[in-house]
């Protein structure tokens, strides 16, 4: 997942919020262990999940020891969303201009990791996994190696899909022609297919 940092300067039609959201006290986070990837470089890590499992390569979870006991429960072949800390992102962007836009939107309607929050979110399918050493094995992952993680949650088909709107569907923040969105069947429906649809990944900038 690709992202802009703090030296970018804006791109046209880019719009700076009046306060830089970093510098805000709100939270305390606790960062549970960190992603290792084959991803160095922003200008080369994938964009998305898509880009990611289309290059072949995966990604491994490392949990910090006093969080592996949290591991219970999963297993294998399982799809997970992940929650990581974009800490190389830029947070001061309230209008950005994504280079396949044709016109500036705002960012609450980009999956961009450029945020007030950057939050990345990440649905993935668990290929190996170790509690005791707390290294979990994922299909792949699109964010920089040593990136964060803040959060491991199971998806859950029942609760997790959509239901099937009538007023059309969203691609890559553009509105399409009416489309009923994928029914819970058909969400996972293999092993790696669905993960990479528009519930799967942040669409970098």
């Amino acid at each position: 997942m690709t992202a802009s940092t703090d030296t970018d300067q804006p791109r046209p039609g880019e719009t700076i919020l009046d306060r830089d959201p970093a510098d805000a006290d709100d939270a305390r986070l606790c960062f549970i262990g960190r992603i290792r990837s084959a991803h160095t470089d922003r200008r080369s890590c994938p964009k998305n999940l898509r880009q990611a499992r289309e290059a072949g390569q995966a990604g491994t979870i490392e949990i910090d020891e006093a969080f592996r006991p949290a591991l219970a429960g999963l297993a294998a072949g399982q799809a997970v969303h992940l929650l990581t800390w974009l800490h190389g992102a830029r947070r001061d962007l309230a209008v950005q201009t994504p280079r396949h836009a044709e016109e500036p939107r705002g960012t609450f309607a980009l999956r961009s990791p450029v945020r007030p929050n950057p939050i990345g979110l990440h649905l993935v399918r668990i290929v190996a996994l170790d509690p005791a050493s707390g290294l979990v094995t994922i299909d792949a992952i699109d964010v920089l190696d040593g990136t964060p993680l803040l959060d491991i949650k199971p998806y859950f088909e029942s609760v997790d899909v959509p239901p099937k709107m009538d007023a059309g569907r969203y691609a890559d923040g553009v509105q399409t022609p009416t489309a009923a969105l994928p029914g819970p069947t058909a969400a996972l429906a293999g092993p790696t297919a669905a993960l990479a649809g528009p519930t799967s990944t942040l669409a970098a900038t």
